[in-house]
């Protein structure tokens, strides 16, 4: 199997493999250097010349300020001559309190400071004012006594009141005292955090109750061929009958008689075995030889239509083999065509139109779900794009690690060829009929002069032919949407089912035209 350093050729992106290789590969040609193997993410890989046959038929896709330190000795307060009048004379009350505060601790643990530190309207709240000292009176300086209050006011209430100041005295003292001694013990102006009781509580729909949801059916992929050489990639429960979804080019390696593993989040592995794969799509089913004892959960499935530019993504998977790794990001494009293939040129290559997400993708992370902000999969993670590979048209990689850009199958596409691979073990591909030129770009599809091994371009009485295509037309539009070279046109078709009627716009000696093609079909990626 290849180590991934996939490069990918077509105009609008390219993607690189995510997976991580077990073993340097052997081959210079075909892989990378063993010093620096590349990802496994697949890489849109430059393409050139036209399409096989193969490929034509798909055409062929808040703190508490700490107490102020307070060391200063405060006056003592002067004593009040006591009042002569009746029990319950206000002027009585006033004397009491004063002779009161003149005898508790004050903030710094002096006596004869409180009283007039609780007082006037200047003290520090909440024991300035009404509550602190003379009620209703003027401010008073630190150490005075307060003034007498006025005559109109009953004795009761005054008597209320004081009860309530010395009350209020006595604690803040207590209060005052402790803060003061607390920073002059160590200087320490650190203060704890109570918690966020909404972070704690993981409310539904926040990134960490998606993952707490979805880590449990995600599994880590070790593939391994006869010859030793393998790597590993993602894949995520795909139903309760164990079956696994994942890419075809993390387990290409062991599909004819290698070992293949798949490791949960609790430690568990279990051997597996490919149910089918499709090579074009890059998707593929394995499922577990023995799933006795796994927990068999599977992922919701989202619909990958209704994603948005700017919808919150989160993707899972196992960059560089760390298992269990949770990176967050959005949708950031849609429709993307990437066509992806092995470093070493060899077979067909894979094309998708793709959902790219800024959520962080490595190699490793290649079969892994990409789920929206209700946890539900909406694409498998297969692609990125580095930035030593000269946009993806080519040239060398010097850079396998996420840049922000990755791409992943939508899983609306994905479904539809999981559920062939389970019932048939074989892909079956939407085509034209028609080989087209998959290095031109900017311009359109063009149907190539002919096909392969001389053979004509547009098949005789295919889905092409029939529509009046011939060669040198050129494919501008498929439906609604613009179409800027082959891989486009591929990645575009990719997205439908056998027999469904698509309208295209091409071009033929500078007059635009339009057409209707009912797509055929191919079965298998040999075909």
């Amino acid at each position: 199997m290849s180590t991934e350093n996939d490069g990918a050729a077509i105009p609008s992106a390219a993607g690189t493999r995510p997976e991580s290789p077990t073993q340097a590969p052997t081959d210079p040609q075909a892989h990378a250097p063993a010093e620096a193997p590349a990802p496994d993410a697949h890489v849109p890989a430059a393409g050139g010349g036209e399409a096989t046959a193969a490929e034509t038929a798909t055409a062929q896709q808040p703190v508490t300020p700490a107490a102020t330190e307070r060391t200063a000795q405060l006056p003592p307060v002067p004593a009040m001559p006591p009042a002569a009048a009746a029990p319950g004379d206000p002027a009585q009350q006033q004397a009491a309190f004063a002779a009161a505060g003149a005898s508790g601790p004050g903030p710094s643990g002096s006596s004869g400071a409180a009283g007039a530190w609780y007082g006037g309207a200047d003290a520090p709240p909440p024991y300035g004012g009404a509550a602190g000292g003379a009620p209703g009176g003027p401010a008073t300086p630190w150490g005075a006594p307060p003034p007498p209050p006025p005559r109109k006011r009953s004795g009761g209430l005054v008597a209320a009141v004081l009860a309530a100041a010395l009350l209020a005295g006595g604690i803040g003292g207590g209060v005052g005292y402790w803060a003061a001694d607390r920073n002059g013990s160590d200087g320490s102006t650190t203060v704890s955090s109570s918690g966020d009781p909404k972070t704690e509580s993981r409310a539904p729909g926040s990134v960490a109750d998606i993952a707490g949801k979805a880590l449990p059916s995600v599994v880590t992929i070790e593939a391994q061929s006869n010859s030793g050489e393998g790597g590993t990639g993602t894949g995520f429960v795909y139903d309760k009958q164990g079956h696994i979804l994942t890419n075809n080019h993390v387990v290409a390696s062991a599909a004819e008689g290698g070992k293949l593993q798949a490791t949960f989040s609790d430690g568990k592995s279990y051997d597996a075995e490919v149910v089918g794969r499709a090579q074009g799509y890059d998707v593929a089913v394995i499922k577990l030889k023995d799933p006795s004892g796994a927990k068999l959960n599977p992922l919701p499935l989202g619909d990958s239509d209704k994603a948005a530019v700017g919808d919150a993504t989160v993707a899972i998977g196992a960059p560089f083999g760390l298992s269990g790794t949770v990176t967050t990001g959005i949708v950031s494009a849609k429709k993307r065509p990437v066509a992806s293939s092995d470093g070493g040129g060899g077979g067909q290559a894979s094309y998708m139109s793709a959902l790219q997400t800024d959520a962080s993708i490595n190699p490793g992370n290649s079969g892994g779900p990409l789920l929206n902000a209700q946890g539900a999969v909406i694409g498998i993670n297969s692609a990125i794009q580095s930035a030593g590979n000269g946009g993806g048209f080519g040239g060398g990689q010097t850079q396998s690690g996420s840049i922000g850009l990755g791409f992943a199958i939508p899983i609306n596409q994905a479904k539809n060829v999981a559920d062939q691979l389970i019932r048939n073990h074989t892909p079956i591909y939407p085509v034209i009929s028609a080989t087209v030129n998959m290095k031109d770009s900017g311009t359109g599809a063009k149907i190539a002069a002919n096909g392969a091994n001389g053979s004509p371009a547009v098949t005789p009485g295919g889905p092409a032919d029939k529509a009046g295509l011939k060669s040198g037309d050129v494919i501008v539009k498929l439906d609604d949407t613009k179409i800027d070279s082959g891989p486009t046109l591929i990645s575009e078709i990719w997205t439908h089912q056998p027999g469904d009627k698509v309208t295209v716009t091409f071009i033929r000696d500078g007059k635009q035209s339009t057409t209707e093609i009912t797509l055929g079909e191919r079965r298998g990626d040999n075909n």
